[in-house]
């Protein structure tokens, strides 16, 4: 899969230091420009004004939730493709998520290489 996502633009939005390292490395070998943010309301300034083609977003997100992130993004003329991330198990998240529009909705802890099939597959 290397360099199967070349020059697309992938916006990670967590506020985990070590998932964001985790995230951007999977990445790192496919070509694409990763841009990061550590709280919702600057994800949602880079979403506004990079365009990126994917974000993969974090539920539990400081100054503004995952969610309200992604209804912001809603209104976006160019809206991104979103992998939204999460430790919370309840299906309720999940299915509110896709009520907002996810295109993919993934348990932390997961395999990086799930993130990287489910990118390529929303990119390509």
């Amino acid at each position: 899969m290397a360099e199967s996502l070349k020059g697309k633009k992938i916006l990670v939005v967590d506020d985990d230091p070590d998932i964001v390292t985790a995230i951007t490395a999977t990445f790192a070998d496919t070509g694409a420009v990763v841009a990061t943010a550590s709280d919702g309301a600057t994800g949602v300034k880079k979403a506004e004004s990079d365009c990126p083609d994917l974000i993969v977003l974090d539920i539990m997100l400081p100054q503004k939730s995952g969610f309200l992130v992604l209804e912001k993004l809603k209104q976006l003329e160019s809206r991104p493709r979103v992998i939204m991330i999460t430790g919370n198990q309840g299906r309720r998240h999940k299915q509110y998520a896709e009520a907002l529009g996810v295109d993919e909705y993934l348990n932390k802890p997961f395999p990086m290489d799930r993130l990287l099939e489910s990118a390529t597959r929303l990119l390509t």
